[in-house]
């Protein structure tokens, strides 16, 4: 059985950074793809972040792009996602969610979720 955990939230002022980190458990195989998901109040959840764990491809969301980065330790089974430029913006709930195969995620699999606030 697949299980998620975040860890990493937290408050952060604006132009400021933030680290997320997932945890996985239950893969069988390298053949899945992982990343993040947020949801902001009264906005629908954004797709933002994949890493192919096969081949170690990436995919970010326009919104994101160049301000965010996925990376993965392969000994921990961990994603993590260094945020950075930080805008109020992107205040919202963050998600890990894996899937079996590859990116884009379609989110089979779901973390509890971390708060993530951008403020001064």
């Amino acid at each position: 059985q697949v299980h998620l955990v975040e860890s990493g939230g937290g408050l952060v002022q604006p132009g400021g950074s933030l680290r997320l980190t997932c945890v996985a458990s239950g893969f069988t195989d390298a053949n899945y793809a992982i990343g993040w998901f947020r949801q902001a109040p009264g906005k629908e959840r954004e797709r933002i972040s994949c890493l192919s764990w096969s081949d170690g491809s990436t995919y970010y969301a326009d919104s994101v792009n160049g301000r965010f980065t996925t990376t993965r330790d392969n000994a921990k089974n961990t994603v993590s996602l260094q945020m950075s430029s930080l805008k109020p913006e992107d205040t919202a709930v963050y998600y890990c969610a894996a899937d079996w195969g590859v990116c884009p995620l379609l989110g089979d699999y779901w973390g509890q979720g971390t708060q993530v606030t951008v403020s001064s």
